[in-house]
């Protein structure tokens, strides 16, 4: 998520980065290892599976894992940091989890043959912070119960909502990439990269300030000011979006970059024609948004309080992907207004028959097989799962993205296992 509305983010630190030699050795032995992976030939084999699924001429269903619980996966410290400094430890993360993925429940994972080295920015989000009361049932897991309280109770109320500013960190960046092009120089490259895929999702906010049930209600007793409200959320998000395209700050994601709550965004129809590979602008990428908290709404009020008003931002890309935890198998009709949709969740949530006769294979269906099954792990149930839809959609393009996993209840094993379920149930085996 590009925004996180529990804090206001932070000013980034312009800093010469200062390493140990034993840091420098330890992020260039897993560099090293990252290398030897990106070299292996089935990266580019699956890139193609991936780009003919999402140019809907799939050869077969791809499969791919998020949103991973890794406060419960370290087996043997592989997991475990040896570095101090905080800009390293979080270079020693994403170095360790790639490795762990790959080597315990890769699927259809690919890994680059470079390192990203993102631009720095800071960017001033929304103006609202939640506030919330929490209960935790495991300190180590950031998945917790939030009670929100309200913010914003009337018109005027709306005013608190601000339009992001965002900062270009030039130091910043040329610390980090200067610091990475040092350790890993000979090992493998190191590329600086912008802002990916934007995870849009107006309504995630507006419920954290306005109340659950105080904005369903608002729906019908102030829709007025639902509007107001949204509309507002919308024009933060495209002004923003004008930022990022003037200060040359966006970046393809028509690669192994997540897109929407689904998987990799490979296409051949992306960049586009007439892509300036100096300046991308949103129209080379990949657009997204939902509205979770629809999901019991009518199909023509999630039209009129939802995608009526993401057109906007919809339409300024190149290919869209729509939804998340909501159903959508009743609202194929205006799914269909959207003109550039190419992607559509599909949760566990669904009719699968209604889901699989509406979008058909007119859209990617992105299927979200339930992660309950690591709770007490039920091996035949989640393969149940896999082979069920699989003979529902039979004909269809589909991706299965296991997400939203919360816990395997500290048995790392079970989500091995779901990968091998899954991929023998992909490659028809």
């Amino acid at each position: 998520m590009l925004h996180d509305p529990s804090h206001i983010p932070q000013l980034p630190m312009e800093e010469e980065i200062v390493l140990t030699l034993d840091e420098k050795s330890v992020l260039r032995r897993l560099g090293g290892r990252i290398a030897e992976i990106a070299a292996l030939p089935v990266h580019q084999e699956k890139a193609l599976l991936w780009q003919k699924m999402n140019d809907l001429n799939q050869e077969r269903p791809m499969v791919w894992i998020n949103e991973i619980p890794w406060h419960e996966m370290n087996v043997n410290d592989e997991l475990t940091l040896q570095t101090t400094n905080p800009w390293a430890r979080e270079l020693e993360t994403n170095l360790r989890r790639t490795i762990y993925q790959w080597e315990h429940m890769p699927c259809d994972m690919i890994v680059n043959d470079y390192l990203d080295c993102p631009l720095v920015y800071n960017t001033t989000d929304f103006g609202i912070v939640e506030d919330v009361d929490t209960v935790h049932t495991d300190d180590k897991n950031e998945i917790y119960s939030r009670h929100f309280k309200i913010q914003i109770k009337d018109p005027e109320d709306i005013e608190k909502i601000k339009r992001p500013q965002i900062t270009y960190m030039e130091k910043a960046t040329r610390y980090s990439f200067e610091a990475m092009q040092d350790i890993f120089g000979g090992i493998i490259p190191v590329k600086k990269v912008g802002q990916t895929h934007i995870w849009y999702t107006p309504w995630d906010f507006l419920i954290r300030w306005w109340g659950i049930e105080e904005a369903m209600l608002d729906l019908c007793l102030r829709p007025e000011m639902v509007h107001a409200a949204y509309e507002r959320m919308v024009d933060a998000w495209m002004d923003e979006l004008d930022q990022f395209e003037a200060l040359n700050l966006l970046s393809l994601d028509c690669n192994n970059t997540r897109i929407g709550s689904g998987g990799y965004g490979y296409s051949s129809e992306l960049p586009g024609p007439g892509f300036n590979p100096d300046h991308v602008r949103p129209i080379n990428m990949w657009g997204c948004s939902n509205a979770q908290i629809l999901t019991s709404v009518s199909p023509e009020m999630h039209w009129e309080f939802a995608i009526e008003h993401d057109l906007r931002w919809l339409k300024r890309f190149g290919l869209t992907y729509y939804g998340c935890c909501e159903p959508l198998d009743a609202k194929s009709e205006i799914l269909a207004k959207i003109p550039n949709l190419r992607k559509v969740s599909v949760s566990g949530w669904v009719d699968v028959e209604r889901a699989v006769k509406n979008l058909g294979d007119k859209y990617v269906l992105s299927r979200k097989p339930s992660p309950a099954v690591f709770v007490s792990w039920d091996i035949e149930e989640a393969r149940k799962q896999m082979v069920t839809f699989n003979q529902a959609a039979k004909g269809c393009n589909v991706e299965y993205i296991m997400k939203d996993i919360s816990t395997v209840n500290y048995h790392p094993q079970r989500l091995w296992e779901w990968a091998d379920i899954a991929m023998k149930v992909a490659e028809g085996r």
